[in-house]
């Protein structure tokens, strides 16, 4: 992305690109770690609360790579907000239900501005100049809080998708699969580096994206 800026110099769309990213960064990865706080605050562990974390102030949940990684490639994350299971009545629903806030954020989002964007579309097409821009920044944000939710929703540790299946899991395999989770991180990261998971979280964030943009888009009559 800032090579891009560089190469091409500052177009209105690479323009655009970048303030959406940096709206991710400063506003969507802040809510999706809110999220998590809350909902683990309101089920009875005030961990993350104590910790500073119930807050969409931004400075409490960037993390340096993962800001990085927004800016250069599109793709990062914020600090994982600290969580106890044993202070939930039920540890194992607790954590399911917490790690599903963030994700359902960000399918939230997306859906609020893909409804801009329809809306957009249904009031000024063609869309030309500034309106066009709009559009294109509500596309981008949309597009990445899908990513974002798709990626965190897979049934791996440490993402989100691992602590809402392993509701489904025995004890004794989640707690085995546990034991590994700091080299299956590793194994994550190495999938990302090398673009394994490109074609799968594409595949299903469009599908997704596909899907609310019908739902959004039915007051329109599209």
């Amino acid at each position: 992305m800032i090579y891009d800026l560089f190469k091409d110099g500052f177009t209105p769309e690479l323009v655009v690109n970048l303030l959406a990213r940096l709206f991710v960064l400063f506003c969507v990865l802040p809510i999706h770690e809110f999220a998590h706080a809350l909902i683990a605050t309101k089920l009875g562990d005030k961990t993350a609360k104590l910790g500073g974390r119930l807050t969409i102030n931004p400075l409490a949940h960037l993390d340096l790579m993962g800001t990085l990684m927004i800016l250069l490639v599109g793709f990062g994350y914020a600090k994982p907000v600290p969580v106890n299971p044993r202070n939930f009545r039920k540890p194992k629903a607790g954590m399911a239900i917490t790690a599903a806030a963030g994700p359902l954020s960000n399918l939230l989002m997306a859906v609020i501005y893909l409804f801009f964007y329809c809306l957009i579309f249904y009031l000024a097409q063609p869309a030309e100049g500034f309106l066009y821009l709009l559009m294109r920044f509500c596309s981008i944000v949309a597009q990445i809080n899908v990513s974002l939710a798709v990626f965190n929703l897979l049934p791996v540790p440490p993402l989100d998708g691992s602590r809402i299946w392993a509701i489904f899991l025995p004890d004794k395999a989640y707690y085995k699969i546990m034991q590994y989770e700091r080299y299956i991180v590793l194994i994550v990261f190495a999938a990302l580096l090398f673009g394994w998971l490109d074609k799968p979280i594409l595949w299903l964030s469009s599908w997704v994206i596909n899907l609310i943009l019908r739902l959004v888009s039915l007051p329109f009559g599209f």
